[in-house]
């Protein structure tokens, strides 16, 4: 490997650039990769990191809630193996321990760090899933050539106070992923020092994202987002950000062929505060995954099963050096995430309220928690046919019900937004014509 060095002047890490290894690259006599190589290659690791997925669950973490304690319960068996070291790296602001898992004494450094927003556990499950695997597979080559090329160190649970209450931010109400320049939170100061002590020559930052957001303006609803962050506001590429692209490049291709169409590449936009963009301005060649929603999967577990698939895919791609032949436009030509869409839009249906003429209007619905689709809310209610919804059901033809939940007011005549949506599709507007469906506080998936 190749060494760059650049000039570090005395301050925080992420203020300054630092040492930064060039790693991976074709093993010793071995001919160059070709883009057809990785492609190959990509696809055979994705399709057993699939399998590696489900052979390897991490059962005792099923949904996607859960504390700090039951995660490390979940871990400590599989974590207490041999090949395993454990530390701890600091405590959160109610005194929880943050710890990192380390596995393998490899000269190719990476750092993985997941649920830095309290609510955003998908990548966690995943890093479960690829504990036990690393600790418990007998007849995978992988193990054995990451624990000699590879040294991997996983923060799983960076915010335990946030996971807690399942919310974002950490117990003082601070975001930590807009902490990379203050350091005023014990989460950031930790991630930071492991960062300066360890420097990492990969890093992945794992995070969730809305179930709203698709992956194009007209897009479906994205299941994984893909960035290599910028280091610069300039958003420029060094050697250090390409690499990262390069990366990215591997999961994108490998993940086209699982759910096409779903996956997408995350906002572009520079933040001095940001984790990830300090990471790759720091030299660590660092990939923001973020997790999406998938229809019929409320906990995320095929998500979760996406995250261990595509981050063995990338890891055995660094290992291996076969990223660097990567095509870049796998990652460039990803659509953009788009927002602004609604949850769910009944169309073209005939409104039915006590004592009025049924009359035309769509419905816009939008849920409490936007993965399990439940909770739903009126969100719009009239001539929607311009709104992006994530789902829509055509109601032509059909009259619209709202339950007693749903209308207000004292004679129960209103229907007003903000309030349950409760209805029913029937053939005619009277009560008891026939039922064709009903929509109600846990709304089916499509």
């Amino acid at each position: 490997m190749s060494v760059v060095r650049v000039a570090r002047t005395v301050g925080a890490l992420f203020a300054f650039p630092v040492l930064t290894m060039c790693a991976g690259g074709p093993r010793p006599g071995s001919p160059p990769a070709t883009a057809a190589d990785t492609m190959n290659a990509s696809a055979a690791s994705f399709a057993n990191g699939m399998r590696i997925a489900s052979e390897f669950r991490a059962d005792a973490i099923a949904s996607r809630r859960f504390t700090h304690a039951q995660l490390w319960q979940a871990l400590t068996p599989f974590t207490a193996a041999a090949h395993f070291r454990t530390e701890v790296i600091g405590r959160s602001t109610l005194g929880a321990e943050l710890r990192a898992v380390t596995y393998g004494g490899g000269p190719i450094k990476v750092l993985l760090w997941s649920q830095m927003h309290g609510d955003e556990s998908t990548a966690t499950m995943a890093m479960a899933d690829i504990l036990r695997f690393l600790s418990e597979s007998r007849n995978d080559p992988l193990p054995e050539r990451w624990r000699t090329r590879l040294t991997l160190v996983f923060v799983p649970m960076l915010n335990p106070d946030g996971a807690e209450l399942f919310q974002r931010e950490n117990a003082a109400g601070v975001d930590i992923n807009r902490d990379a320049r203050q350091l005023a939170t014990p989460e950031g100061r930790a991630l930071n020092a492991l960062r300066e002590r360890l420097r990492p020559d990969f890093g992945f930052n794992l995070h969730d994202q809305g179930a709203r957001t698709r992956a194009g303006p007209q897009g479906p609803q994205a299941a994984i987002a893909l960035l290599a962050p910028p280091y610069n506001e300039d958003r420029e590429y060094n050697e250090v950000r390409t690499r990262a692209r390069l990366v990215a490049a591997v999961m994108a291709r490998a993940l086209a062929t699982d759910i096409p169409g779903r996956v997408a590449r995350f906002d572009e936009s520079y933040s001095v505060r940001a984790f990830g963009d300090a990471m790759q301005r720091a030299g660590t060649s660092t990939v923001l995954i973020e997790s999406g929603a998938l229809p019929d999967d409320p906990q995320k577990q095929r998500v979760r099963a996406l995250n261990v698939a595509i981050l063995l895919t990338a890891l055995d791609a660094i290992a291996s050096g076969d990223y660097a032949s990567a095509d870049p436009a796998d990652y460039e030509s990803l659509p953009g995430n788009a927002g602004g869409a609604v949850d769910l839009l009944v169309m073209r249906g005939d409104l039915v309220l006590p004592g009025r003429e049924p009359r035309r209007a769509d419905i816009a619905v939008n849920f409490e928690d936007a993965v399990a689709r439940s909770g739903g809310r009126v969100r719009d209610v009239g001539d929607l046919r311009e709104t992006i919804a994530i789902d829509t059901i055509d109601a032509t033809g059909l009259f619209i019900h709202p339950g007693p939940t749903a209308m207000q007011g004292a004679a129960g005549g209103w229907l007003r937004v903000g309030a349950p949506a409760v209805f029913e599709l029937r053939r005619g507007a009277a009560a008891t014509s026939e039922l064709v469906r009903q929509l109600g506080e846990s709304l089916p998936n499509r």
